[in-house]
Parts: structure tokens; C-alpha cells; sequence
């Protein structure tokens, strides 16, 4: 039998050991392989977890940790981005010689924010799951501001108070779902999602949904789903481009899985179709918000920001659907997104700083200068945009074909008009890059990149495009049990 305690224990304690030991040897090149032995541990120890998660919830560590089939698959997403951003810092850090001497704290940083990632999925009760991702806010911010620079620290204090403000709703949705369960258990009992799905069926109608509106407006604000986005933009494009990646990939996922968890609250209650529409809703109108901006954007990171807002609200469609087709469109979705727009924000930051602009209206001629980091973002703006035959375009196929069958199936044609518009909007910047005009004598890349700056774009390009020629069945039968396991 798995002991499931001590791959759990291993996963908090390898990143908290990492952190101590670069913050007390201070040695930069020391940090970045520190870093790196610790997000392979990590991978492995998710995978294992994953590999082995019992096909109903698991209740452990004195009843505070959860495990189940849907919070092992975002746990293992964050393990396998924290991966590919460990890989890709290495060399992305290297090119910024300034950076040099506060280097272990950058990789402090990065271990700490992997580590707030790693803990949030895993609690059981709904206001120790806020606090982890109030951490994650924390720690993510000094990434976000790490650079110094005056557009770096305004998006981090822009990401702070935007988000606090989201969390502090999030909060009070939270105290409400507790009142209500007080009317069934009494004034004071155990916070737990399995308490508030018990007593949701016996608490008013008015006070469980305007609790859930604001646990997904609060939520939705880290999601960074239309219209509470605002700090979205500003921190994937100014903070380092393995963070990015890393807000991105994997914390987007975390702060989705708390509102897919209230969402399950408000299913128990009796009133699905209320909780699911209103979920679909912010859906869609991020799809259209990033579909506005992704037209008019010059900065590559700016773009992929949007990118981000586009595919949360595809995710949120896909979950405010339900039922077992679409929600196993939106796990898919999940992982082929997490490595997509690593391998994205990776091929971002490679140019950004072989062009030395962050504009793409001067990132020219991207493919005769660099054939093999250029081919790969190629490749990754075509998998991104959900054109096949990459994984992108069979999950949201699959949310497609799920909200069909659901009780709003007019949301499956404004989705798919948008996700054509976004398709042309973004692969229109793309040709300009790669086919426009010959960039000015001055602008003329001559920066080498290493392996480590293509490498992760090679492992997260290969199984994205594997898993859009094949649908494991294995997979699909995981997905399954996922969606019949409450979250």
C-alpha cells in the first residue's frame, strides 16, 4: 500500500530544505543545480502520486490533507512546470549578468513559490486552501518585482492589491458557506469541503449561491478570468520569463480547482444549473476580452498574457459545461496548456533578450537568425492557438463536444467563433516575426543561446504534439473516475 503521508511530507520537505541551504551558502551557481535536483524530485514525487491516487477521496494528516484524482492531476502539473522552469532558469538567469549576486534568491524564490503551489491542493479545509494561495500571492510577487526595473515593481504591487482585493471576497464567500452550515451543524464544526457539500442541500438557496458568486469572483480574480484580469497582463509580462511560466502553467490551475471545489458545494445543494452557468459566463467573456486584446498587442509577453486570459476561460467553459465529456476535455486542456505556454513564455524570453526589446514589431526575421528556438515557438503559437495536431485542439474539441450535450450549448458556437478570431489575431503577429522585413544593421541579433535555453521548449513541445496524434486510454478512464470523485 502507497504511504501516502510520507510522499506528501517528502514533497513540503525537499523544497523547504532547498530554500535554507541557498539562502545559507549564498553561492548563485550552487543554487541553480539546487534548484534543479529539487524540481526533478518534486516531478517524480507528483507522478508518483498521481500514479497511485485511490479512486476516491483520501482523508489524511489528522484530517487537514486531501487527496483526490482532480487535485493529484493540478498538483502534478505544477511539479512537471516546475520542471521546465527550473530547466529553462538556468539558462535565462545566466543572461542577465546584473543578476548575478542575488541569484540564490531568485532560486529561494522560485523553490518557495513551487512550494506554496505544491501545498495549496492539498488542504482540506477551504480556509487553509485560502491561506496557501494568499502564500503563493506573496511569494510570486518578489518573483514578479525580482528585476528591479519600474515596470517590474508596478506590476508586482499591481498583482498584490488586485488579487488581495479578489482574495478578500473570496474570504467572506468562504465565512458565508460556514454560516450556512451552522444552521444544520450547529455554531461551530469541522471546515472541510465534505462538511459544506453535507449541509449544502439544507442551507437557503439565497445565501449558498451569493456565497459562490463571491468564492468565484474572488477566486476568479487569481484565475485571472474577464473582468477581474486586470493584474494578469502586467505581471506575466514584466516578471522573468520562467516565472511567467509559472504563473501561468501552474498557479492559474491551483486557484481553478478552488472555485471547481465550490462549485461542487453548490451542485450538493440542488442548484447545478445556476453555479455552472454562472461559471461559463466568465468564461466566455474572457475568451472575448482576450480575444480583443491578443489583436492589438506588440509586446510577445503582453500577448501570451492574454493568451493565458483565453485559456483559463476555455478551461472555465469547459467546467461551467459538466458532465463527463467536457470536464475530461477540461483536464486535458490542463496539461497540454501547462506545457504549451511554458514552452511559450520560454521562446518569449529567448528573443526578448536576443532582440533586446520586448516589442515583436522588432523581433524580425526570427527564423533566419534562429532557425531551431525560432521553429519551436513556431511550432508552440500553432499549438497554442488550438490548431491540430497538437493536444490543444482535441481538448477543446472535446469541451466542444461536451457543451453540446449540456444545458448551454449556445456557448459551444460563441466559443468556437472566438477561438477561430484568436487563431488569426495571434498567428498574424507570428507571421510578421518570422516573414517580415530585414531587421536595421543595430538590431541584428548576435546573442548565442545555450541548450538550456531550447532544451525545455524540446520537452514540452514533444508531448504536446503526442498527446494531440494520441488519446490515451488510460487517460480517459482517469478522467472518468476523476469526474465521479467529488474534488
Amino acid at each position: 500500500m502507497v504511504n501516502f503521508d510520507a510522499l506528501i511530507a517528502a514533497l513540503w520537505i525537499i523544497p523547504a530544505v532547498t530554500i535554507i541551504l541557498m539562502l545559507a551558502l549564498r553561492r548563485p551557481h550552487l543554487a541553480e543545480y539546487l534548484n534543479l535536483l529539487t524540481s526533478i524530485a518534486v516531478f517524480g514525487l507528483t507522478l508518483a502520486i498521481l500514479v497511485a491516487v485511490p479512486d476516491k477521496a483520501l482523508v489524511t494528516g489528522e484530517q487537514y490533507i486531501l487527496l483526490t484524482p482532480l487535485g493529484a492531476w493540478v498538483l502534478f502539473c505544477v511539479g512537471l512546470v516546475y520542471l521546465l522552469a527550473s530547466i529553462y532558469a538556468i539558462g535565462y538567469m545566466r543572461l542577465l549578468p546584473e543578476e548575478k549576486p542575488r541569484l540564490h534568491k531568485y532560486y529561494a524564490l522560485q523553490a518557495g513559490f513551487a512550494l506554496t503551489m505544491l501545498i495549496a491542493p492539498l488542504m482540506n479545509n477551504p480556509g487553509i486552501f485560502w491561506i496557501a494561495i494568499d502564500f503563493t500571492t506573496i511569494v510570486s510577487a518578489f518573483l514578479v518585482g525580482f528585476e528591479k526595473e519600474a515596470e517590474c515593481i508596478e506590476a508586482a504591487w499591481k498583482y498584490l492589491i488586485v488579487v488581495s482585493a479578489g482574495l478578500a471576497l473570496a474570504l467572506l464567500g468562504i465565512i458565508l458557506f460556514y454560516w450556512g452550515g451552522t444552521f444544520v451543524l450547529g455554531p461551530t464544526y469541522a471546515l472541510t469541503w465534505a462538511n459544506l457539500r453535507e449541509v449544502a442541500p439544507k442551507v437557503p438557496e439565497t445565501l449558498l449561491f451569493l456565497a459562490f458568486l463571491l468564492t468565484l469572483v474572488g477566486f476568479g480574480t487569481k484565475v485571472g478570468l474577464a473582468p477581474m484580469h486586470t493584474w494578469l497582463p502586467d505581471a506575466h509580462s514584466e516578471g522573468p520569463a520562467p516565472v511567467s511560466a509559472m504563473l501561468s502553467g501552474a498557479l492559474l490551475n491551483i486557484a481553478l480547482l478552488g472555485i471547481y471545489r465550490f462549485l461542487s458545494i453548490v451542485d450538493s445543494g440542488g442548484y447545478s444549473l445556476m453555479g455552472h452557468t454562472a461559471l461559463l459566463v466568465l468564461g466566455v467573456i474572457s475568451l472575448f476580452v482576450a480575444g480583443l486584446f491578443i489583436v492589438r498587442q506588440d509586446g510577445a509577453k503582453r500577448m501570451l498574457a492574454y493568451s493565458s486570459l483565453e485559456h483559463m476561460g476555455v478551461l472555465a467553459i469547459g467546467f461551467g459545461f459538466g458532465g463527463p465529456i467536457a470536464f475530461a476535455g477540461a483536464m486535458y486542456h490542463m496539461i497540454n496548456h501547462s506545457m504549451n505556454k511554458s514552452l511559450m513564455f520560454f521562446g518569449a524570453g529567448n528573443m526578448m533578450r536576443a532582440y533586446g526589446t520586448k516589442s515583436m514589431s522588432k523581433m524580425r526575421q526570427v527564423l533566419r537568425y534562429y532557425p531551431v528556438t525560432g521553429a519551436l515557438w513556431l511550432l508552440g503559437a500553432v499549438a497554442i492557438t488550438g490548431a491540430p495536431p497538437f493536444g490543444l485542439f482535441l481538448s477543446e474539441l472535446t469541451i466542444l463536444r461536451g457543451g453540446i450535450l449540456s444545458p448551454n450549448p449556445w456557448a459551444v458556437w460563441v466559443m468556437a467563433i472566438l477561438l477561430i478570431l484568436i487563431f488569426i489575431a495571434f498567428m498574424n503577429h507570428f507571421r510578421r516575426m518570422i516573414w517580415g522585413p530585414e531587421p536595421e544593421p543595430d538590431e541584428v541579433p548576435t546573442l548565442k543561446l545555450s541548450l538550456w535555453n531550447s532544451l525545455p521548449m524540446w520537452l514540452a513541445l514533444i508531448p504536446v504534439l503526442v498527446l494531440g496524434l494520441w488519446w490515451p486510454s488510460g487517460l480517459w478512464g482517469f478522467f472518468q473516475q476523476a469526474f465521479m470523485v467529488q474534488p
